[in-house]
């Protein structure tokens, strides 16, 4: 690491950057550090405090230790099916083949996961998979694998760089060159040089108004990389996860875990009917439970015994309670109860059993809500939770469109198609954040010098400093920001009309505008109003890119689910949406073809269905 005496600002020299600290980054860093080369790692927050933490439920691997008829073969097909098909199917079969393997080494890292009676990792029931697959640790296991990734991390001599943001990527002509960022605290500018860049920055949950997602989550490798070149994939499909808390207002959208439903929970409206009988897909009637009993046996491991109809695709169980809320049966916040505590009728020692292992959901709804799972219902609402869309890259090596940019984990698209199945996330973080790692390294290796040209910092300094040059009575940051959070979430949510999305991408031109002007007081240290001013250039991006892809695509399907379209059109079931920056600086969209699928992974998907 060195730092420059020449300039305003300090600069940082690496071989690989990693911009992002949760599981996928902090993965890509161990692997590209354990090939020899200089790593940075930068992270928006604190070290610890990545959004990988939220994922309970677990992370999906067949490792066929509850069910031994699960193989990789089967979670290809199962991954390829949820997807509605628009997968990279090299990146599903290189998750399910390399999945067993990566939860296997975080265990011999020093992670702790429940286990079946003989010793092995216990895997548990989840939405859209076909056997109990997820390794978890109680309902706290993104928590577990980004203690074991930062312990195991700690010993690679990773330079760490936290609570720092990047405003820009810089570039060496076609190349990827470093990045302009500075340090929230401070308000001190730095640039990092490195040939090699991987971004694994997250999801787009903040541009809506109801989100599981912390306020790190404002696309900003999705928005980095568009602007440095990159291409954009899929940005329609975003999942809204039908189990969020809704009430009392502060916790509105906080995640509720989809292991309350692997373990038994189920979903009634208002009058007390368990609704999810009512509409059960065609593709899924032959493996769903068709009555509570049976469906309650296979939360219980029988093997014998159909799925609940709760643990069908996120989109479905969301589009569900949306129906029942519209229907006047929500409930009386505007969402559906999940009940947990039925088990009592099935369980005697129910309330030990909820605690043992659903303790972080047992201390959420106690220390938030002041209510008692094991004894009474949650009130839950869908909440805007992921993105299947965003940064194309190669299915091998993560790399995108633009040589020496890497991406991996929610920043990047391809693995989920048009839906993400629960548990996937996690086994995608560690999978593709260490190819992401590998080939970064090895890219820095064979391309090592870069240059920078100095006018490119300077213009990205001068921007991040402009708002406080304004006139104060300009629009604030964060009435732009609430502006864009509304109309995405009453126009671009979890049904979508044509009318509506076109508003939308009128209020998001007329927000951009809006945000180029908006002004903030004070100075660069512990600024908030300006962190968010700095924000708001990518939230603008991602929503514009989300609506732009949710337009074009006329038909419903996985997570886009249109009103005007409420089929599924075979047309649109060949290509994916590409995003690209034009010359004139507006967004270009294109429909790329899904290469033909070779025969050894037809014959997987056939063979399973």
């Amino acid at each position: 690491m060195a730092a420059s005496s020449d300039s305003t600002f300090e600069t940082v020299e690496h071989d690989v950057l990693v911009i992002g600290a949760g599981g996928a980054g902090l993965r890509a860093a161990i692997e590209a550090a354990g090939t020899g080369v200089r790593v940075g790692l930068i992270t928006k927050s604190l070290l610890g405090k990545a959004h990988t933490v939220m994922a309970e439920g677990g992370m999906a691997a067949a490792m066929g230790n509850v069910d031994d008829r699960d193989s990789w073969r089967v979670h290809f097909a199962d991954t390829m099916r949820g997807g509605q098909y628009l997968n990279n199917w090299r990146m599903a079969e290189l998750h399910a083949k390399e999945a067993p393997d990566r939860v296997k080494e975080l265990e011999a890292w020093g992670a702790l996961f429940d286990r079946t009676p003989d010793g092995r990792i216990l895997q548990r029931n989840f939405g859209g998979h076909r056997y109990p697959r997820l390794a978890h640790t109680g309902d706290r296991t993104g928590l577990e694998m980004i203690r074991t990734l930062q312990d195991h991390g700690v010993h690679q001599g990773i330079d760490v760089h936290m609570e720092v943001t990047v405003l820009t990527l810089l570039k060496d002509g076609d190349r990827i060159a470093g990045a302009f960022a500075y340090d929230r605290d401070r308000g001190h500018f730095k640039l990092f040089k490195a040939p090699a860049v991987v971004m694994a920055t997250g999801g787009i949950g903040r541009a809506y108004k109801i989100t599981s997602n912390s306020w790190e989550y404002t696309g900003d490798g999705q928005s980095l990389a568009y602007h440095a070149g990159a291409a954009l994939q899929d940005m329609e499909f975003v999942q809204f996860h039908p189990t969020g808390m809704i009430w009392p207002p502060s916790v509105r959208g906080i995640l509720v875990t989809e292991g309350v439903r692997g373990e038994g929970g189920i979903l009634k409206n208002s009058e007390g009917k368990r609704f999810m009988f009512d509409n059960i897909p065609e593709n899924y009637k032959s493996s769903t439970a068709d009555n509570p009993e049976e469906g309650w046996k296979y939360t219980q491991g029988d093997k014998n015994s159909r799925r609940p109809p709760e643990l069908l695709t996120r989109d479905h169980v969301a589009r569900m309670i949306n129906i029942e809320v519209k229907a006047g049966r929500g409930s009386p916040h505007g969402g559906a109860f999940l009940d947990i505590a039925w088990i009592k009728e099935r369980l005697p020692n129910a309330e030990a059993h909820i605690k043992r292992k659903l303790p972080s959901m047992y201390h959420q709804f106690m220390q938030l809500a002041n209510m008692d799972i094991t004894k009474q219902p949650m009130e839950i609402g869908p909440t805007t939770h992921y993105v299947m869309g965003g940064v194309r890259v190669d299915g091998d090596t993560q790399m995108t469109t633009v040589p020496g940019l890497f991406a991996c984990g929610e920043v990047a698209a391809g693995l989920h198609g048009a839906n993400r199945l629960g548990g996937n996330s996690l086994s995608d973080l560690i999978v593709f954040g260490k190819r992401a790692g590998e080939f970064a390294a090895k890219f820095a290796k064979e391309n090592p010098k870069v240059t920078i040209d100095p006018k490119q910092a300077a213009a990205a300094e001068a921007a991040a400093i402009a708002p406080f040059a304004r006139a104060a009575n300009a629009d604030g940051p964060y009435q732009v920001q609430e502006a864009l959070q509304d109309s995405m979430q009453a126009n671009v949510g979890i049904v979508r009309l044509q009318d509506e999305m076109e508003t939308a991408l009128a209020t998001i031109q007329g927000l951009k505008k809006k945000a180029a002007n908006v002004a903030v007081l004070g100075n660069r240290e512990y600024n908030p109003g300006w962190h968010t001013a700095l924000d708001l250039p990518n939230l603008l991006t991602v929503s514009e890119a989300i609506t732009r892809c949710a337009i074009e695509r006329k038909e419903s399907r996985g997570g886009h689910f249109r009103d005007d379209y409420p089929e599924k059109d075979p047309a649109f079931g060949s290509f994916n949406l590409l995003i690209t920056k034009g010359t004139d600086g507006e967004m270009q969209l294109t429909r790329q073809p899904i290469p033909e699928m070779p025969a050894h992974l037809k014959e997987v998907v056939e063979e399973n269905k």
